[in-house]
C-alpha cells in the first residue's frame, strides 16, 4: 500500500467536509473557505493513489497554541493505519504547542492515553428561541467587522491570535454582530448557515444579559434553528436556554495537551468550532 501524506487543496477541504456531513457533524455551509482561512497549511490527509482516505485539522495559531479537529477516516478505509498516519501527522505539526480538542465521550479515554486531559464539558443547546429577555439598558448593536475593538476582544476569550482568521469568519455570509456600550465593546457574536439551520459562535460578552441580547439579534436575522456549543460552567446562561426554548443535543469535552491557555471564560458563552477551537 502506497500512502502518502499532504496538505489539503480547497477542493479537497471541501471533500472532508461533506464527509463532516456524513458524520451527522452538521457543518456550515462556507466552512471550506473559511477555515482554510485560520491556517492554510492546517488540514492534513492521507491518499492512496489519487484516493483521500482520512483526513485531519491541525490548526496552528501561532508559536504556542493550536487546535486537532475534523479527524476522519473514510468508512470503507478504517483498520488500515490511515487514521493513526494522519493523526501522527497533525500532531507533528503542532509539537511544542498547546494542543486543544474537544472529544465525544466514547474517545476520551483514548485522547487521554495520548497525553490530553480534560479542562470542562460543552453543551450543545439547540433550538428556536420562543423569547429572550431584554436587558435595561440595552447595548447598540451594530454589524461585527474585523476591526481592532473586535480582535482586541476576542484575545481575551480565545487562547491566541486569530486575525487572519477573523477577517474572514466576521464578513457574509456569516452573520455577525456587535455590543456596544458608551464602554466600548461589550461583546460579539457570529451565526453561521449549516446544512441544518444555524451555528452560533463565537458567543463572547461581557456577561449574561449581553449574551442574551446577541443571541436574540442573531435569531432575529437567522431562519431556522440555532446551535450553540456552550460551556457547562455557564449555568446562568444555559438556564436560560432553556426558558427561551432550547434543548441539550450534543456535548464534548474540551480537552488539552500541555498547559491550559489562559482566558477569560467568564466571557465564552459560546465556544467558535468543534472543529477550530
Amino acid at each position: 500500500m502506497n500512502r502518502t501524506i499532504r496538505t489539503l487543496s480547497l477542493g479537497e477541504l471541501a471533500d472532508l467536509i461533506d464527509w463532516a456531513a456524513a458524520e451527522g457533524w452538521n457543518p456550515g455551509l462556507e466552512d471550506a473557505v473559511m477555515f482554510q482561512a485560520a491556517d492554510p497549511e492546517g488540514f492534513i490527509g492521507a491518499f492512496v493513489g489519487d484516493d483521500m482516505v482520512a483526513a485531519i485539522s491541525a490548526v496552528a495559531y501561532g508559536q504556542e497554541f493550536g487546535f486537532i479537529g475534523l479527524y476522519i477516516c473514510r468508512p470503507d478505509m478504517r483498520g488500515k493505519g490511515h487514521g493513526k498516519a494522519v493523526w501522527t501527522a497533525g500532531m507533528d505539526r503542532l509539537a511544542g504547542r498547546t494542543i486543544g480538542l474537544d472529544g465525544v465521550e466514547e474517545q476520551q479515554a483514548n485522547y487521554r492515553s495520548k497525553g490530553f486531559m480534560p479542562v470542562y464539558e460543552t453543551i450543545r443547546y439547540s433550538g428556536r428561541p420562543v423569547a429572550l429577555p431584554a436587558g435595561a439598558e440595552r447595548p447598540h448593536m451594530e454589524t461585527a467587522q474585523p476591526v481592532p475593538d473586535i480582535i482586541a476582544y476576542d484575545a481575551l476569550c480565545f487562547p491566541a491570535p486569530r486575525q487572519s482568521f477573523l477577517q474572514r469568519w466576521l464578513l457574509p455570509p456569516n452573520h455577525a454582530v456587535a455590543a456596544i456600550t458608551s464602554r466600548g465593546t461589550a461583546g460579539y457574536a457570529v451565526a453561521r448557515a449549516c446544512r441544518s439551520g444555524f451555528k452560533i459562535g463565537p458567543l463572547f460578552a461581557d456577561n449574561v444579559r449581553t449574551a442574551l441580547e446577541l443571541l436574540g439579534e442573531l435569531s432575529g436575522a437567522c431562519g431556522g434553528d440555532l446551535h450553540i456549543d456552550v460551556p457547562a460552567t455557564q449555568m446562568d446562561f444555559i438556564a436560560a436556554l432553556e426558558m427561551a426554548g432550547f434543548s441539550p443535543t450534543f456535548s464534548t469535552t474540551r480537552m488539552y495537551k500541555g498547559t491550559p491557555p489562559k482566558l477569560d471564560a467568564k466571557r465564552v458563552f459560546g465556544v467558535t468550532a468543534l472543529e477550530l477551537g
